[in-house]
């Protein structure tokens, strides 16, 4: 299912229900969800075919994979909602490393030696990202702050894993935009191992 453009409208529709003391509907909440995840893989997918630096592609070929696996986890959680009326919170794994160790891993890149490889379209293809990804952690804060108390987990675990991403896509624009080459979060988390 391509995303919907509207998404972002039908969800603040959601939320202007929920203030007037109406319940937000899960399945609308979920259904968004998929719309949002599935905008965000897919510019990391077609970034990935892209970018020219291998250590740049895997960062996007990575989070491409990680917002695929929301896909398909969300999507399970539409199918069960359907089925029984509502939605068990199953472990959500994330590859993106917390954001103190991002940091940590941050301040050895900066004084590591590279090659210049960033380009503008890079850059570009990041900001994007970069913006994706606000608007999702924006989504999924809303829903956090609207939805009933029993309903929530399963929207703060999504929450805290796009802010995740939110600190690698900056660490990337930082990166490229300070020294000139890509940090790559999965090399550092193989070397930490």
């Amino acid at each position: 299912m391509p995303p919907s453009s509207d998404a972002p409208a039908r969800y603040t529709s959601a939320v202007a229900t929920a203030r007037t003391g109406d319940d937000v509907d899960v399945k609308q909440a979920l259904t968004i969800a998929i719309e949002y995840e599935h905008k965000v893989r897919d510019h990391y997918a077609a970034g990935a075919t892209q970018i020219a630096d291998e250590r740049g592609r895997r960062v996007f070929d990575t989070l491409a994979r990680e917002e695929q696996g929301h896909v398909a986890y969300l999507e399970s959680r539409l199918d069960e909602w359907a089925k029984t009326g509502k939605v068990n919170v199953e472990p959500l794994g994330t590859m993106v490393p917390t954001p103190e160790w991002i940091a940590e891993a941050r301040e050895k890149m900066a004084t590591a030696p590279g090659a210049a490889v960033a380009n503008q379209a890079e850059l570009d293809l990041l900001k994007t990202a970069l913006a994706l990804e606000h608007q999702t952690s924006g989504f999924y804060r809303s829903l956090v702050e609207t939805l009933p108390a029993a309903d929530r987990p399963l929207f703060e675990r999504f929450l805290e894993i796009e802010n995740g991403h939110l600190t690698i896509v900056q660490a990337e624009i930082d990166a490229l935009a300070g020294h000139g080459h890509w940090f790559d979060f999965m090399e550092f988390q193989l070397e930490a191992g």
